[in-house]
């Protein structure tokens, strides 16, 4: 059996980062590159931060590739001030990692992840943890793709639960919804991983002092980049007893479904200005039996957690 292939699609802040760290960890996948998008920070700081995670991790055998640098409706892009409070100014909780040795690709992500959805096929594994303004274009400039990616799990939206932006929407969908529309209205199956389940999945100052207590470069540096994420939250979501694994739990999630529970919807992005951003069922689809989006509404999160715990503590015991 081949061994899957996967992408991310992330604007490289402190859950991406951990996002990083998984699917480098994950025994059971082949990390073939990544796909920059702005949103945490600008596209090429997030690209920049990407590097640095894979040379601290020693994975510097995956390339990154640049995507879009704002949304598919705009023509510029500017950080919102709770991502700058959230994830630090520089996206990685203000910890000052070494510059990377190694160089952006040149090549454009959004033809990036063509190639590969022609090279592997159903082999492939897309996890865009961001806005989805890349994989939009690479649909609009490739339709035939959406049935040739073998698995699409992405980090964003909220169905049974508020937004995290407005009370209807999540901040990945909320940096472009005609973007997300467009993915969710396409031929294109995908499961979602949104706030449902990723706000169940919490880590706490237990897990990053497991990581300081190996005394490694990447463990004492992930310690200190998810302390700082584990602060934000006191700030801003001082209910929960921890940082939320948004989106590593998409690539848990890629790699083992059985991590949630799913509801099986056809979907759409709502785009006017009252709700603007809402990942709702689509009413016109509603009767279709062939549904082509698997929300997760439910999460193992103790086993989730562990397994994150086992592939993130393994990795910076040997770095």
């Amino acid at each position: 059996m081949a061994t899957k292939k996967m992408i991310l699609d992330l604007d490289t802040g402190i859950d991406d980062a951990m996002a990083i760290a998984y699917a480098v960890g994950a025994p059971d996948v082949d990390l073939i590159g990544m796909i920059g998008s702005y949103g945490n920070v600008l596209v090429e700081q997030g690209g920049k931060n990407a590097l640095k995670i894979l040379e601290l991790l020693g994975a510097t055998d995956v390339p990154v590739y640049l995507g879009e640098s704002h949304s598919s409706t705009t023509d510029h892009f500017d950080v919102m001030p709770i991502s700058a409070q959230i994830h630090g100014k520089n996206g990685i909780g203000e910890v000052d990692l070494p510059a990377a040795k190694r160089q952006l690709e040149t090549t454009s992500g959004v033809d990036f992840l063509i190639d590969a959805a022609k090279q592997y096929g159903k082999d492939l594994i897309l996890v865009p943890t961001g806005p989805m303004t890349n994989l939009a274009e690479a649909l609009e400039k490739a339709p035939e793709i959406a049935d040739e990616i073998g698995n699409v799990t992405f980090m964003g939206g909220a169905l049974t639960v508020e937004g995290n932006v407005t009370p209807y929407t999540e901040a990945n969908i909320n940096q472009d919804p005609e973007a997300a529309n467009a993915v969710l209205t396409s031929p294109l199956h995908s499961t979602m991983v949104g706030l449902d389940v990723t706000l169940r999945t919490l880590l706490t100052r237990k897990e990053t002092q497991q990581w300081r207590d190996l005394n490694t470069k990447a463990g004492t540096a992930f310690a200190d980049i998810v302390d700082y994420y584990i602060d934000a939250y006191e700030v801003t979501n001082g209910q929960l007893p921890g940082c939320a694994l948004h989106d590593p739990l998409a690539v848990g999630v890629a790699l083992d479904p059985s991590f949630v529970t799913t509801l099986d919807l056809n979907m759409k992005v709502t785009t006017d200005e009252g709700t603007r951003g809402r990942t709702i069922g689509d009413q016109a689809r509603l009767n279709d039996p062939n549904t082509n989006v698997k929300v997760g509404i439910n999460v193992d999160a103790q086993r989730y957690l562990k397994t994150f715990m086992t592939y993130l503590t393994g990795l910076f015991e040997k770095h």
